[in-house]
């Protein structure tokens, strides 16, 4: 285990009855001229909004507000937030939504301070000092933003989305009613879990040598997430199954499941430029690329994936041994051949959470990988890459670029995707495997089968 700081400030309410807490904790953080910001019809439909306004009326505290926040969330609003806060002097923004909501937010803190264009926050030329304080009433579980401390923006000229990460923006707290995510649509809900186990997996792909209990919090919430989310398809209603995700949803990005600095991250850039280019639902998009990154980078640590298979899937060791694939190879990494009948020797692999058991959680990746041949520990990672496959698919996400648009991409569209994946040619994405821009080409294209 590497050394590393552990930095998780932001202050949580937590329940049904959490927003009581609301004017004490925005007094607590210093909020006396907020800037309420929002996103569509939802929160004011539910009452939330109504509820939060009369509370600051109540309690002598002026704000103004800014709505209009959509997925993936746009420069040019964070431009109009910035000129309004400046305008009527805010000194703290409220987030109320989910991550788009908060990750403008955050923007807009950047922002109001800095002379520039905030847009060079995101662009890597500007490193901010400081951030005006944000807070957030939470209504969609997915991101975790509501504790973590980055965002994501999408600039309008050229589709640019880009990622940016500083203590400084973390939230100073997060309220959460799990009650106000009952009428969240069943997609929409879908993907909130598999954005939560993103993040878990992009973490739990790392480069930080053996984390004993780190792999066991990770796995656990994993296969928390692998019971809960069918279930929770089934029953929109359940507060205890809505609570789960909610919290999980935080603990996944608060780096609680892994450091950030140390994780992969491959996926979630490559998925950053389907959602910029097509305006794809985030999780959806996730869900998308997953596998055929898994597939195409699995050889370069079967031990992990063998690990996953175990301790997160529940399939046992006793696979017949299997060709090593190059992972450089299209047709051994497709998805396709990960989907094998020769790679899925697990007798049960429906859901929800039947064949999620949890076995031994202390188990490493060197205790799978130790007892089993080179071939077997391959064939039992390609056999946890085809299930975690099919339990997106159970929850009713897609698992290849042309289920997620509607058509395949054109060959124009993937190589201007990688394009901007890898800026130009001139960087690398993820840790397991080093993606050049060829890579990154081949894992767009096994996805678009």
């Amino acid at each position: 285990m590497r050394d590393f700081i552990f930095y998780a400030p932001t202050e949580v309410a937590f329940g049904a009855d959490s927003e009581a807490q609301f004017v004490p904790l925005l007094r607590k953080y210093g909020g006396t001229r907020v800037l309420l910001h929002y996103g569509g019809q939802s929160a004011e439909r539910s009452g939330l909004l109504n509820d939060l306004r009369r509370a600051m009326r109540d309690a002598g505290i002026p704000f103004v507000e800014l709505g209009g926040v959509v997925p993936n969330p746009r420069l040019s609003k964070v431009h109009e937030g910035i000129k309004l806060a400046r305008r009527q002097h805010v000194d703290f923004i409220l987030a109320v939504g989910g991550g788009s909501v908060i990750d403008s937010a955050k923007a807009i803190g950047y922002g109001v301070p800095y002379d520039g264009e905030v847009w060079d926050v995101y662009s890597g030329k500007y490193t901010p000092q400081t951030c005006l304080p944000v807070g957030v009433v939470l209504t969609i579980p997915a991101a975790g933003s509501e504790m973590s401390n980055s965002s994501v923006i999408t600039r309008d000229e050229g589709e640019l989305k880009r990622g940016y990460t500083n203590d400084i923006c973390r939230p100073r707290f997060a309220i959460m009613n799990p009650r106000r995510t009952f009428t969240l649509p069943a997609y929409q809900t879908a993907a909130g879990v598999t954005d939560i186990m993103m993040h878990t997996l992009e973490r739990y792909f790392c480069d930080d040598g053996p984390r004993e209990l780190t792999d066991a919090v990770a796995e656990a919430l994993l296969r928390t997430m692998m019971s809960v989310g069918p279930r929770l398809m089934q029953n929109p209603e359940d507060y205890n199954l809505r609570a789960e995700v909610m919290w999980a949803g935080s603990l996944a990005h608060n780096d609680v499941t892994g450091l950030r600095s140390f994780g992969d991250w491959a996926t979630h850039q490559i998925e950053h430029e389907l959602s910029a280019l097509y305006g794809v639902t985030h999780g959806a998009g996730l869900a998308a690329v997953w596998d055929s990154w898994a597939s195409y980078v699995m050889s370069a640590n079967p031990a992990r994936f063998a690990q996953l298979s175990t301790n997160v899937i529940g399939l046992d060791t006793s696979f017949p041994e299997v060709t090593s694939p190059a992972a450089s190879s299209p047709a051994a990494s497709s998805p396709a051949a990960s989907s094998s009948p020769e790679a899925i020797s697990s007798p049960d692999t429906t859901f929800p959470g039947a064949s999620v058991t949890s076995p031994a959680a202390s188990s490493s990746s060197c205790s799978v990988a130790g007892g089993l041949s080179a071939g077997s520990v391959e064939s039992l990672a390609l056999a946890g890459i085809a299930a975690m496959k099919e339990f997106f698919h159970s929850i009713g996400m897609p698992t290849s670029i042309p289920e997620l648009i509607g058509r395949p991409a054109t060959d124009e569209e993937i190589a201007l995707m990688a394009d901007k994946c890898t800026r130009h040619r001139t960087i690398t994405q993820g840790k397991v495997k080093h993606l050049t821009y060829d890579d990154i080409v081949v894992i767009y294209k096994l996805a678009n089968k």
